[in-house]
């Protein structure tokens, strides 16, 4: 997994807070895969880090309206690209936990590979399509959830994600 995370760095990006070129990374791939298998393996035994992979540069780029309300503007983080493989070798396991356990309901769309907003809404009109057809009332309920994570508390998401199965090796 580590080999192919690095022959796969977008060599487009620019060096990030370690001041390591992802381009280097990718041409040393072979000599780096072993020892980068060890730290990652290593960190993930420990369920720790090395604290410049926790470290990031916060950018806040302009979205939309007026430039003075800072709700307008969204956070970049540029972080250190080791960090960024160790972090998909992080969601590879959690996506292949929550898939094989079938922790994640197939109705699921968001921040799922292969399902989008199109796949939700065509899922969604064929479903309201095959209840009309039997000849039953439709009713829908469109919520907005975009601030709802600002406020929960991450004790009890995490206590959540531990009963799923994912520990804290993987969460912390």
């Amino acid at each position: 997994m580590v080999s192919d995370l690095l022959h796969h760095l977008d060599t487009h990006k620019s060096m990030r807070l370690d001041w390591i070129h992802p381009g280097v990374l990718r041409e040393l791939a072979e000599v780096l895969i072993r020892p980068l298998s060890m730290v990652y393996q290593q960190s993930w035994l420990n369920g720790e880090v090395p604290v410049d992979w926790r470290l990031a540069n916060v950018t806040p780029v302009y979205k939309k309206g007026g430039n003075e309300d800072p709700g307008n503007y969204r956070p970049v983080s540029l972080t250190s690209v080791l960090g960024k493989v160790m972090e998909q070798i992080i969601l590879s396991a959690i996506t292949w936990h929550v898939q094989d356990n079938q922790v994640i309901r197939a109705s699921q769309h968001g921040f799922m590979k292969g399902r989008s907003c199109l796949t939700n809404l065509i899922s969604f009109c064929d479903k309201v399509i095959c209840l009309v057809d039997e000849g039953k009332a439709v009713n829908v309920v469109y919520l907005d959830f975009s601030k709802a994570f600002d406020a929960i508390s991450h004790s009890i998401l995490l206590e959540k994600l531990a009963v799923d199965g994912l520990d804290g090796h993987i969460l912390c």
